[in-house]
């Protein structure tokens, strides 16, 4: 790749961007930058920003802009040589423009799914805390009923994924993620997809990279499985 190719990925739980994010990395040769593995790693590491990110999270609080500007940004300025994709951040207006401040990007990708999409999705939503893998009961699921494949440790349903924490759980997405929107559509960067199944999203978003990142185009890429 002779330019470097730097971007987002924006769209609230349940929206599929993770696995949108595996295909990107996967068919384009980015790397797949998660913020939560970033978190779990300083946290892990104790680094002072991991240290100070885990009594956030201890007390169920967001882990606020500071905090994670500070474990995401250096990590990010290291990577000189690399094309790289980012997931989950930036969550907020604030990390937008402090990511702004330090990286160029080329485009923004935001997943725009109806209510009852996620609804249902994140329904059957289960994670394993430690590592973050998620799974899906009905079109990913684990081998063994709530149990993680790598590990065989127990997976849990997060409580903000449960029906009576949820709307208001995406509600709060709605607001916090409108200015970054915002943001990236005022720059000419960003780029919206709607639709109910990942599968449909997943052609039109690898036809826009492939005529962003030319020299490795192929139809082939653009089918709905990796």
């Amino acid at each position: 790749m002779s330019k470097l190719f730097r971007a987002v990925i924006m769209g609230p739980p349940g929206s599929g961007k993770g696995t949108i994010s595996e295909r990107i990395a996967h068919n384009f040769g980015l790397k797949h930058l998660s913020s939560g593995d970033f978190v779990r790693e300083n946290i892990s590491a104790k680094t002072e920003a991991g240290v100070l990110a885990k009594t956030y999270i201890k007390k169920g609080l967001l882990v606020p802009d500071h905090v994670m500007t500070r474990l995401l940004l250096p990590r990010l300025v290291e990577m000189t040589k690399y094309s790289w994709l980012l997931d989950g951040f930036p969550r907020t207006l604030a990390q937008a423009e402090a990511l702004n401040s330090a990286c160029d990007l080329d485009i923004a990708i935001n997943l725009n799914i109806p209510l009852e999409t996620l609804k249902e999705r994140l329904r059957h939503r289960w994670i394993h805390p430690a590592s973050g893998r998620v799974y899906n009961m009905c079109f990913n699921p684990p081998r063994v009923q709530e149990i993680d494949d790598i590990t065989g440790e127990p997976l849990i349903q997060q409580e903000d994924d449960r029906p009576e924490a949820l709307v208001a759980r995406l509600r709060h997405y709605k607001d916090v993620a409108k200015p970054v929107i915002d943001f990236y559509k005022a720059k000419g960067i960003l780029y919206t997809y709607s639709d109910t199944e990942t599968d449909q999203i997943w052609p039109n978003i690898c036809t826009l990279l492939s005529t962003r990142i030319p020299t490795i185009q192929s139809d082939a890429r653009c089918a709905s499985t990796p």
